[in-house]
């Protein structure tokens, strides 16, 4: 990289570390991005200003064929006018995620899907480190996989939790394992159709060889449909069949079938910690990336019967006169909120809206099913879920302004017994950075209540 000419748009986590590492490595630095420089993190900007970085803040370099290479963060469309104009001046347009791969040293096992990704990259992450392997969980999960790939070993395991985003960019990328969890619609604003979609999920794989192993749902026939260009072993799991060979749930127990016909029982579904159907799938897929990743069967055990699962996803975060407050920030498209509402019992009280990523809610009301008491709805979808939930006769719905506003409520017409869920069925872009911030926002408004 010493010298290279290269423009780093976006100035998120991913960009911020792809800056620091392009620095390190001697590259002639720039970046980009649609904020003015007193919407960036002062720290990042005296960084940048002392490594005379050439800072492009709410404007695009005019002349785009100077760069070598363009490293784009994962929240940027690469069909962006000056993006095209570089490619078409020759120059590299990849993602930090490639770049980590490139130059970086470790072993990768990567996980993505609609939903599920962070339960289950973190459950591997911590299958992985029981089994005393040198273990980084990174990617979409929060961490920059270059700020950990380029001081790792080669023997190091970094869990890499991959959107779609990070996905669309790869070229040479190639986990030990990979996992497609599931396909549901999601980001369509950004990918415009679910060929598109699946298209960029099916990229994990892309260049895999027959020597690795590519996880994936058995149950959701879209989503293993794109194996059928996997040129990794294919191994298939399911929550509601016994297969030939893969991960499923016999008698009870959460079992590996091996080629051979051999059977490898890991534990039972009830020794689970963390609720609901969908978890069940979580775990095995965990089961499978881990086993077939090398982990001892009883290290993978022992874990899942102690993990408890990840905040922001169908999190307990308080119980106030008998009304349980559950935080599912993490919910962002409407399966997401579907499978929290699966998982609670009845006499919800939701909290949803947000962010409009031209999603349906049609299935999203049906869900409701009688266990619904309250819909209190914020955001730019607010209107739009209350009119999808009143064509299927649910009434029961209001609109406010705030978080604040809707936690007040839900407390005010709350009863023992009830649960108030926050699951928004949306991104969190309209009124929050994002849905981290977002459900910590639920949380003390929550706790607020106890004043």
């Amino acid at each position: 990289m010493k010298d290279k000419k290269v423009l780093i748009v976006g100035m998120g986590n991913s960009g911020k570390a792809a800056a620091e590492a392009m620095v390190e490595l001697g590259a002639d630095v720039s970046v980009q991005d649609s904020k003015t420089e007193d919407k960036i993190d002062p720290q990042l900007m005296t960084f940048l200003k002392e490594n005379k970085v050439n800072c492009y803040l709410a404007e695009t370099p005019k002349d785009m064929s100077q760069f070598d290479m363009l490293i784009v963060s994962p929240g940027v469309p690469l069909e962006l006018g000056f993006i095209k104009e570089a490619r078409e001046a020759g120059a590299e347009i990849i993602g930090e995620l490639e770049v980590a791969y490139r130059l970086g040293r470790g072993k990768y096992v990567a996980i993505t899907g609609t939903n599920g990704k962070t339960t289950t990259t973190s459950l591997v992450g911590e299958i992985y480190k029981a089994a005393a392997k040198d273990t980084h969980v990174v990617g979409n999960i929060g961490v920059a996989v270059i700020s950990k790939a380029l001081s790792v070993d080669d023997d190091s395991c970094l869990v890499t939790e991959c959107s779609s985003f990070q996905l669309e960019s790869i070229k040479e990328f190639a986990p030990e394992v990979s996992a497609i969890l599931n396909l549901t619609p999601d980001h369509l604003d950004r990918h415009k159709t679910m060929e598109n979609y699946g298209a960029a999920k099916a990229q994990i794989f892309a260049n895999q060889d027959s020597s690795r192993y590519c996880v994936i749902n058995y149950d959701d026939k879209e989503c293993f449909k794109l194996a059928k260009d996997c040129k990794a072993k294919v191994v298939p799991f399911s929550r509601l069949e016994e297969l030939e060979f893969g991960a499923f749930v016999k008698n009870g127990k959460l079992v590996i079938k091996e080629e051979d016909g051999s059977i490898i029982e890991i534990c039972g579904a009830d020794e689970l910690k963390i609720p609901g159907a969908h978890n069940l799938e979580n775990a095995l897929a965990a089961c499978a990336i881990a086993y077939f990743g090398g982990i001892d069967k009883d290290v993978i055990a022992k874990v899942l019967r102690t993990f408890a699962g990840v905040e922001h996803r169908i999190e307990l975060c308080g119980e106030i006169n008998g009304v349980r407050y559950v935080n599912d920030s993490k919910g962002t498209n409407p399966d997401a909120a579907i499978k929290a509402i699966e998982a609670m019992k009845e006499n919800i009280i939701l909290i949803a809206g947000g962010y409009d990523k031209n999603s349906s809610f049609d299935e999203f009301v049906d869900a409701f099913d009688g266990k619904l008491k309250a819909l209190l709805l914020l955001g730019k979808t607010a209107t739009k879920i209350k009119d999808a939930a009143e064509k299927v006769g649910f009434t029961n719905s209001i609109i406010l302004k705030d978080m604040d506003a809707c936690v007040k409520e839900a407390h005010r017409i709350a009863q023992p017994g009830d649960v108030v869920l926050l699951s928004p069925a949306c991104a969190s872009w309209d009124m929050y950075t994002s849905f981290e911030e977002r459900g910590r926002h639920f949380k003390n408004c929550v706790e607020a209540l106890r004043k």
